[in-house]
This record gives structure tokens, C-alpha cells and sequence, in this order.
């Protein structure tokens, strides 16, 4: 097998250690996301509009005993018992969640993503194996977490979590219970303290949704997810935040919303991205027997293209219409004078025009084999962003979500159009140009890169407008980093990135009706 991915992610890995551009973000480092304080407390989230349930009054939650109740003293007495004898781990999982738990979680979906984004080599016989969800240690384990796969991961996740909270803050204006530190002046929080009851405590209730809906996407790593949701749902207690009924009272917020976002997933038509044969030589023949020139792998042996019907994924967003409506208009022809010159320009980007800084941007956003992917790098964006701003936890998963439906949308939208045309890459219609990263394996037209920088530039550009001008700028240069990387031809990137932005659009608008003012 041409072994380009491994060859790509190693030559990348190196060039970056030279590159200060590819340093990373500071939300990647655990140590620099220290507790602090919300700059708002939020304490209306309840009233916010959600996105699976259809209200936050979808999941029932029992009225917690009184704050003055014998029962409720004797959780303040245990609490303080728990407090004077927390251990160092104890300790330090406070400090390590308490920067944010959104930010935390949204952290270790992107490392999962990076440690499957792995695709298969071919079996003895030529056949590319593809991962089972009904047996993920098989080899190749599943998922193999490619772009649309990950764009996926990360709408599911971040819905669930901002559906979660929206629930707990309802509840906590409803039942209004006091936190503990309100009821006991002797308990002293170890982490920054709000205005809103403790119950339900809202950190059991993202790692209960959390652990359910990411061991659903990543099963091979439920033992590990297992031990972080044990950390976490536990932290508003080791923290003095919350009582063991709190706690309790948040753990079944998360597993009921999962269990609603999940029953979405499971009819969202995703099972049926891979295709088969028949369906992949489908897909090409319509092409040739129009007289035109179908895209193919140029792999040896050929690989399967990528989820070639994650184009008929159901999306967040965009409704059928809509999506029939951004879909871009055909590319140039094959043979005529405007495809001929895109693709000359491709060649000249990667033999006479290239230059240390295009290379630089090249690897940059690559993002390819064994890392969190497009739409990951700009949750990594999102990250930093919502940090800076010390937004609320309840906050920042509002904005994941909003970013990751978009960005899924996105990804629809793009391989809806790839499948459309199936057009080929440059260097399938001349063999001299040699790519300076790896080749995706699936059609060129258009660009995912574009599409998903252009949809999330677009949303985060209105949610945190002072950065709007950097934001489209990154995402104008991730755009152009496939043409001088000699992946795409220019009117890929252009035709992804207009798409992009107008799917971004929507995303802008549902922030402007939810409620999160």
C-alpha cells in the first residue's frame, strides 16, 4: 500500500517543531486552564431554547428535600466530613475541572478524535476493512474518526452537554435550593462560587451526559471515559459546592438527556455514510457515462472513498431545502480553458510558488492523519476564545454546540456536493504534481477545509466580534492552505468557503432567537 497518510503525519509532525506557528493552543494545556471566576453567571440558562429536547421540562426532576430538612443537614454534615479528608487526587481533580468542565470535556473529545483519526490498511487480500461499531476492538477499531465522523462526534457531544445544563438551570430556578456554603457559613467552597442553588449540581450533570453520549462514539474507550465521569460528576462535592443529593440529581439530568440526543443519532441516517460497492462504482459511472471524468483513488490498492453518503446525514440547521439551495453550482468543465488553468495553478503553487510561509501554512492546517481534524482545530479556536472570556460552563456549551452544528451542517452540505460532482483531484489529472500533504481520499469539489473554516468563522466571528476580522482571515488561510498544499484547485476552496459561510449564517441567526443574551 502507498502508505501516504503515514508518511504525511510524520513529515508534518517534524516540520511543525520548527514552525512557532504550530504551537499549541493554550487550551490544549491542561496546566493553564486554571479555576476562575464566570465573567456572567447566567443565571436565566433555563429559559434558553434547547435542541434535542423540546424543553427543559422534557425530563422530570423530583423537588429536592428543604435546605432547613433533617435530611438536608445531616448531607451538610457529611459534606464537611468529605471536605476534611479529601486526598491529594481528590484535590487536584478540583483544580483540574474547575477551570471549566465544558472546556475539560470538550478537551478530551478532541484527543479521542486525534487517537482514531487512523484509516485502515488493506487486509491481505486487497480489501480495506472498515471499523465496526458492534465491534469496536476488532481491527480496525472503530471509529475511524475522519472529518464528517468527527464533525459528527462533536455536535453530538456538545448538543448533549448545552441540553444538559440548559435543564439543570431550569431546575435550579425552580426548586431554588441553597448551596451549600448558603446554608453553612463553616463550608468554605474551593472553587469559585455563583449565585445560583445547588440543585442540581451542574458538573454531575456534563459528566453524566458527557460519558454517556462520548463511550456511544468512542466505545473502545468507555474505560477510560468511565474514569474521568467518576472524577468529574464528584467535583461540585469535593469542591464544597454540592450535596450528594445535588450530585445525584445531576447524574440523572445527563443520563437522561443522553439518552434522548442519542435516540436522535440513531436514525440521523449515518449508518448508511459508507455506502458499499455497488454504491461507490454508482457514483462513478453516472459521471463517465455523462462523457465527463469521475474522481478516483489513487491508492494502491484503491481505497474506498470516505463516507461518500455523509451527504444524507440528517442535519441541525439546514433543512433539505436548504441544503439544495448552498449547494454549489457546477465546477468548470473538464477541458476547457478555466479548469485547465485552475489546474496549472495548482502545479505552479506547489513547484515555482511555493515559499517557506505557504509550506508553513500548509502544515499548520493540515490536520489530517492522528490529529483532531478541521472542525477540531477550530474547537481548539472556540476554546481559547470562550477561556478568554471566562464564560460560564452552561455558556461555553452553548457556543460549542452552536459551532459544532454548523460545522456539521457543513460537512452535510460538502459531501453532499463531493458526491454530486465527483470531481477529480489535480493531481489525478496530471501525475507532476505532487502534493505537499496528504491526499484526502475522496472527490475535490469542494473543499472541506473551506467549508468548515468558512461556517466556523462565520458563527464565532458574531458570538466574539472583536475577533471576527482574525477569525475570517484564519479561516480565509486554511482555505487557501489546499490550494498551495496541491490538493484542491482554487475554485474548490473558493465554492467551499462561500457555502461555508452562508451555512455559518444559520448558525448566527438561531444565537440571535435562543435566549443566551
Amino acid at each position: 500500500m502507498k502508505n501516504i497518510y503515514l508518511k504525511t503525519l510524520v513529515f508534518a509532525l517534524f516540520f511543525c517543531a520548527f514552525l512557532t506557528n504550530c504551537s499549541k493552543d493554550i487550551i490544549e494545556k491542561g496546566a493553564d486552564l486554571a479555576p476562575q471566576m464566570s465573567s456572567r453567571l447566567d443565571t436565566n440558562a433555563g429559559n434558553w431554547k434547547t435542541v434535542v429536547l423540546a424543553s427543559p421540562a422534557d425530563l422530570t426532576l423530583s423537588a429536592p428535600t428543604a435546605a432547613t430538612s433533617a435530611e438536608y443537614q445531616q448531607e451538610l454534615t457529611n459534606l464537611k466530613a468529605t471536605l476534611a479528608t479529601l486526598t491529594p487526587a481528590q484535590k487536584a481533580a478540583v483544580t483540574y475541572w474547575g477551570g471549566g468542565a465544558t472546556l475539560r470535556w470538550n478537551q478530551i473529545l478532541r484527543e479521542l478524535v486525534a487517537k482514531h483519526n487512523l484509516p485502515p490498511v488493506e487486509n491481505a487480500d486487497g480489501i480495506y476493512p472498515i471499523p465496526d461499531a458492534n465491534n469496536p476492538f476488532n481491527y480496525p477499531q472503530f471509529p475511524f474518526s475522519n472529518p464528517p465522523y468527527a464533525s459528527r462526534a462533536y455536535a453530538y457531544a456538545s448538543v448533549a452537554q448545552y441540553d444538559a445544563l440548559v435543564t439543570v438551570y431550569f431546575y435550579k430556578k425552580k426548586y431554588n435550593r441553597a448551596m451549600p456554603n448558603q446554608a453553612d457559613a463553616s463550608i468554605v467552597p474551593a472553587l469559585p462560587t455563583t449565585a445560583t442553588a445547588g440543585y442540581p449540581s451542574e458538573s454531575a450533570a456534563l459528566a453524566a451526559v458527557s460519558y454517556q453520549v462520548m463511550k456511544r462514539l468512542f466505545p473502545s474507550d468507555t474505560l477510560y471515559l468511565f474514569e474521568k465521569y467518576n472524577e468529574a460528576k464528584n467535583v461540585d462535592l469535593w469542591a464544597g459546592l454540592a450535596v450528594q443529593s445535588d450530585v445525584d440529581a445531576g447524574n440523572l439530568i445527563g443520563i437522561a438527556t443522553a439518552t434522548k440526543v442519542m435516540a436522535r443519532a440513531g436514525s440521523d441516517n449515518m449508518r448508511f455514510a459508507v455506502g458499499s460497492q455497488r454504491v461507490w462504482d454508482s457514483l462513478a459511472t453516472r459521471i463517465a457515462s455523462a462523457g465527463g471524468t469521475p474522481w478516483v483513488s489513487v491508492e494502491t490498492p484503491k481505497r474506498p472513498p470516505m463516507l461518500p453518503l455523509f451527504g444524507n446525514v440528517k442535519t441541525w440547521l439546514l433543512s433539505t431545502i436548504d441544503l439544495a439551495i448552498v449547494r454549489p453550482s457546477s465546477p468548470p468543465a473538464i477541458g476547457t480553458a478555466e479548469f485547465q488553468a485552475a489546474l496549472e495553478e495548482v502545479k505552479s503553487e506547489v513547484t515555482t510558488n511555493s515559499t517557506r510561509e505557504k509550506i508553513s501554512i500548509v502544515h499548520f492546517w493540515a490536520d489530517g492523519v492522528g490529529t483532531h481534524s478541521p472542525p477540531g482545530h477550530w474547537n481548539a479556536i472556540a476554546a481559547s476564545l470562550i477561556y478568554a472570556e471566562r464564560q460560564s460552563n452552561v455558556r461555553a456549551a452553548r457556543n460549542f454546540a452552536l459551532l459544532n452544528m454548523t460545522m456539521m451542517d457543513a460537512g452535510v452540505s460538502c459531501w453532499d456536493t463531493k458526491a454530486f460532482y465527483y470531481t477529480p483531484r489535480p493531481s489525478q489529472m496530471d501525475a507532476n504534481i505532487k502534493t505537499l500533504t496528504g491526499l484526502p481520499n475522496f472527490p475535490s469539489y469542494t473543499s472541506g477545509h473551506s467549508t468548515f473554516s468558512a461556517a466556523a468563522a462565520t458563527f464565532l466571528g458574531a458570538i466574539f466580534p472583536t475577533a471576527a476580522d482574525n477569525l475570517t482571515a484564519q479561516a480565509k488561510q486554511a482555505s487557501l492552505s489546499r490550494l498551495y498544499g496541491g490538493i484542491h484547485y482554487r475554485f474548490d476552496c473558493d465554492a467551499g468557503y462561500e457555502a461555508g459561510a452562508k451555512i455559518g449564517q444559520f448558525a448566527v441567526n438561531r444565537s440571535e432567537i435562543d435566549g443566551a443574551k
